[in-house]
């Protein structure tokens, strides 16, 4: 019974809290809300077991993405213009999708038979770490070598086009010397500059 009202209690705390991001006006808001809905998840995934993905949904999602999301959003200006209504040709669709994807949803949950089984929650991150350290050494590996040259490749197209840039911006300001220049050169005298 108390098993029951902790999954109900992280359920609403996950959902709840996402219908609030999907339709929320105000874009901080909906970041905040999607705080709240990350923290369900790993409560969620805690719950089940699953210790490893609950502190991973928690460091990576909510202490990495969600504050780069804020910050970026928090420090961006965006415009203030009037809020736009739209018309039914934007709502329809979107309800449409919705609905389908939920009875598709529903149709796959209800028509498993699901085993019901007392079921233990087994510590997984001493394993995971086993295996990383061990039988999987070498994919973990691999896949830290494909980010490296992820990041060493965002790294040189940024420092390519911030060169371009600057290229750019000192090839105008030479351009605009020049024009300047000739500008000054074909101007017609005025008429006090001729009794000068």
């Amino acid at each position: 019974m108390i098993g029951d009202l902790i999954f109900v209690g992280l359920a609403l705390l996950t959902v709840v809290p996402a219908v609030w991001v999907a339709f929320s006006p105000n874009i901080v808001h909906a970041g905040f809300s999607l705080l709240f809905t990350l923290l369900g998840a790993a409560g969620l995934y805690a719950y089940l077991g699953a210790d490893f993905i609950a502190v991973t949904q928690v460091m990576v999602y909510v202490g990495g993405v969600l504050v780069l999301v804020l910050f970026t959003v928090m420090m961006t200006r965006v415009p203030r213009t009037g809020r736009r209504r739209h018309g039914l040709d934007h709502y329809v669709p979107a309800a449409i999708f919705a609905i389908a994807v939920f009875g598709l949803l529903y149709k796959a949950v209800t028509s498993v038979q699901w085993p019901a089984r007392d079921f233990t929650p087994q510590p997984t991150t001493a394993e995971i770490g086993t295996n990383f350290m061990t039988n999987y050494i070498f994919p973990f590996e691999y896949v830290s070598l494909v980010l490296l040259a992820a990041m060493i490749g965002a790294a040189i197209l940024i420092r390519e086009h911030r060169g371009n840039g600057e290229k750019g911006a000192a090839e105008g300001v030479a351009a605009g010397d020049v024009t300047q220049e000739a500008e000054d050169a074909t101007a017609t005298p005025t008429p006090d500059e001729e009794v000068a």
